[in-house]
């Protein structure tokens, strides 16, 4: 009987971690910089520690083709980033985090029009709750809070739409640390421009300001994305979609012990929704694997 790798899960799990902490830090980050100004600087420093561990192993910097890491840079990366850090201007941590993980949902949606991946049974159920959960945390009775909630679900339809373009365009015969490094350089070009063509306030350079980039830079950036791409490459769809439930989990504690943030009950029925509508997806995800896998000869 096979058994599957633990490197993968040890690198979901990680993942989950580091993204889920990266909401209270780039909140912090961003009261001393512009998100166009911090999400190029911590882009560029992760890009340049990608590619200087890509030259130490000896390892060409050439792509067999640099059509998805065009792609996924700019839009993966440049657009999803600054749509989120716009989003955490106007909202918490939590709240972002969990309105950027519907991402799932419209994965499930871009996938059947996109890929011919149709929803079953109890899909519709968990897209049915979730989206009831969304329309309490977006509020659109309260238009004070609707500018981040939807910069924010933009994000996570974003994520979602090139993650299932990375499905039908796959790039996992590449090394996920090179096409992460090219990613991440083509999205630094994006939001270098968009920083440079918009006008804002300078940096305010202090100890907090450089170590939230730095953190930002080499762990939430440059590991990771790279083990997100590594993660896509390697784990089936739904092992990978445990990423959406771990992640906001992560950002609303970090947030409420370190930020005091603290959602209104509403909000916070409408955050439990969503997560429980991630957890029948993710065991939805799970149990279509068993099965295929229950159903497959051993070699």
């Amino acid at each position: 009987m096979r058994k599957a790798g633990s490197a993968p899960i040890a690198a979901l799990v990680a993942m989950i971690l580091i993204w889920g902490y990266s909401w209270v830090v780039i909140k912090i980050a961003l009261r001393h910089a512009h998100p166009f100004d911090f999400a190029a600087l911590r882009v560029a420093i992760g890009c340049a520690i990608l590619v200087a561990i890509v030259k130490f192993r000896g390892r060409s910097l050439r792509l067999p083709t640099y059509r998805m890491a065009i792609f996924l840079g700019v839009i993966q990366v440049a657009l999803f980033v600054a749509l989120s850090h716009f989003a955490l201007l106007y909202a918490g941590p939590g709240k972002t985090s969990v309105l950027v993980f519907t991402m799932p949902f419209w994965m499930i949606i871009f996938a059947h029009f996109l890929i011919g991946e149709h929803m079953r049974g109890a899909q519709w159920l968990a897209v049915g709750v979730a989206l009831a959960g969304l329309v309490l945390i977006v509020a659109p009775w309260d238009l004070t809070s609707v500018t981040g909630s939807l910069l924010a679900v933009a994000a996570g339809a974003v994520w979602a739409i090139t993650a299932v373009l990375s499905k039908k365009w796959p790039v996992a015969a590449q090394d996920p640390l090179l096409f992460t490094a090219w990613q991440l350089f083509f999205g630094f070009l994006a939001l270098a421009a968009l920083a440079f063509i918009h006008p804002h306030g300078p940096i305010r350079w202090n100890f907090e300001f450089v170590w939230t980039l730095l953190f930002s830079a080499v762990m939430v950036t440059a590991i990771g994305w790279w083990l997100w791409t590594y993660v896509l490459a390697t784990t089936p769809a739904g092992v990978a979609g445990l990423n959406a439930l771990g992640i906001p989990v992560v950002a609303v504690v970090g947030s409420a012990i370190q930020l005091g943030e603290r959602p209104p009950p509403l909000e916070l029925v409408g955050m439990l929704a969503i997560g429980a509508a991630l957890g029948l997806l993710a065991w939805l995800g799970i149990r279509r694997q068993a099965q295929l896998a229950s159903a497959t000869p051993f070699d």
